[in-house]
């Protein structure tokens, strides 16, 4: 007998009572929902009077309940760096800051979550491995024309940053791809108005300063709503089918630097020099110069003092004069002469041998009358031996 008919034991088979075990009756679980909902709606079985209000009040708890979650949806938050973009029907609202916000849930408005710190970067003329081209220059975006007719591979790697939301996301349909068209019209128009070897040498940092400026006046004046941060040449060099010919060229335009380098390093060790030496001759010069004036204003003052004694005593004055001159001829030679008074015989003496020898060798030679009575000593150069009648005759004259 079931559970449910008349005379059986009444045992809710879901209910855990009862010891009936078995699968659940699915009339049963359908009309179980069915009364939870009637309950809810007010459509109960013992429905009175006041049963009619009951739908219109379970309604209305389901739309608040509903309203209430919806308006839950609408709760963002902003990290730091980024920026968020409201949007009500699609026109721009408002810009919040980083943080907990709150706009009206969709589809009435929407944010979009927009970082204004991150570096990004655009390749013009080559692309990096991570690209979809393979890594290495892209002609048609690197080769362009210089100044004086010659072709030259550019490549330009552009960071930048956004500094307005509001400009980045409305302003410009596609602000990357404007980017990079700006930075290839940029990159032309400088390239195009200088010469081949000021962009491969000494003008490379000029010449991204001039890029730089230029896109950033044309990314303003569209009002993207862009920053660009840096330029960076990658790289700059003749085209491939050119480039051992310019490497050569490079090679010999470094090797006339180094030879010029080399030659002005040797004028500038060898003109002081010789400027040096030129300065001390010229020094020197000036000092003889000098120093015969001097000499001869000397002479001069001597003499005219000389002319007044020797007009004073012309005879006393002139053996002086002679007996000076002789000191002055005679004073480095080494040979002595003594005369001694009153004989008739010249004593020689080597004195330059006898200096070489000590004092006591040198005693037993000299008379002890050429000590005693010496008269006079007079240095002369002549032979070790001679006559006293040739010295007389010598001293006479």
């Amino acid at each position: 007998m079931s559970w449910n008919e008349p005379g059986g034991d009444k045992k809710d088979p879901w209910s855990g009572r009862g010891d009936q075990k078995g699968p659940p009756d699915l009339d049963e679980v359908i009309r179980s929902w069915q009364e939870k909902l009637g309950g809810i709606f007010g459509g109960g079985r013992g429905g009175g009077e006041g049963s009619s209000g009951g739908p219109i009040k379970g309604l209305g708890l389901l739309a608040a309940g509903a309203v209430v979650l919806w308006g839950l949806t609408g709760f963002y938050i902003v990290d730091a760096g980024n920026q968020g973009v409201e949007t009500r029907f699609g026109k721009y609202t408002i810009t919040t800051q980083p943080g907990l916000n709150w706009h009206f849930p969709a589809p009435i408005e929407q944010v979009e979550i927009i970082n204004v710190k991150q570096q990004r970067y655009i390749e013009v003329g080559y692309r990096s491995a991570g690209s979809e081209q393979a890594l290495g220059s892209v002609p048609k975006e690197a080769l362009m024309l210089t100044k004086d007719e010659n072709i030259v591979d550019v490549r330009l790697a552009v960071q930048y940053q956004v500094k307005d939301a509001k400009q980045f996301l409305f302003n410009v349909a596609n602000p990357v791809a404007t980017l990079k068209q700006a930075t290839e019209s940029a990159e032309r128009g400088v390239i195009g108005s200088s010469k081949m070897d000021f962009v491969l040498t000494e003008g490379r940092s000029e010449i991204v300063a001039q890029i730089k400026k230029e896109i950033q006046d044309i990314m303003d004046s569209y009002q993207s709503g862009i920053q660009v941060t840096s330029v960076n040449l990658q790289d700059a060099q003749p085209p491939e089918q050119v480039q051992n010919a310019f490497e050569d060229a490079i090679k010999a335009r470094e090797d006339q630097q180094r030879l010029i380098n080399e030659a002005e390093a040797y004028s500038n060790d060898v003109v002081p020099k010789a400027r040096g030496a030129a300065a001390r001759k010229i020094q020197e010069a000036e000092g003889y110069k000098e120093q015969v004036i001097a000499r001869a204003e000397g002479e001069v003052n001597r003499f005219s003092k000389l002319l007044a004694e020797y007009k004073k005593a012309p005879e006393v004055t002139r053996q002086r004069l002679y007996l000076e001159a002789m000191e002055s001829v005679l004073n480095e030679s080494n040979t002595v002469v003594v005369d001694v008074k009153g004989g008739n015989n010249v004593l020689y003496l080597p004195i330059d041998k006898m200096t070489q020898q000590p004092s006591s060798d040198l005693q037993p030679h000299v008379p002890q009358s050429a000590v005693e009575q010496p008269e006079r000593a007079t240095t002369m150069e002549q032979p070790a031996l001679r006559s006293s009648t040739r010295g007389r005759d010598a001293r006479g004259r």
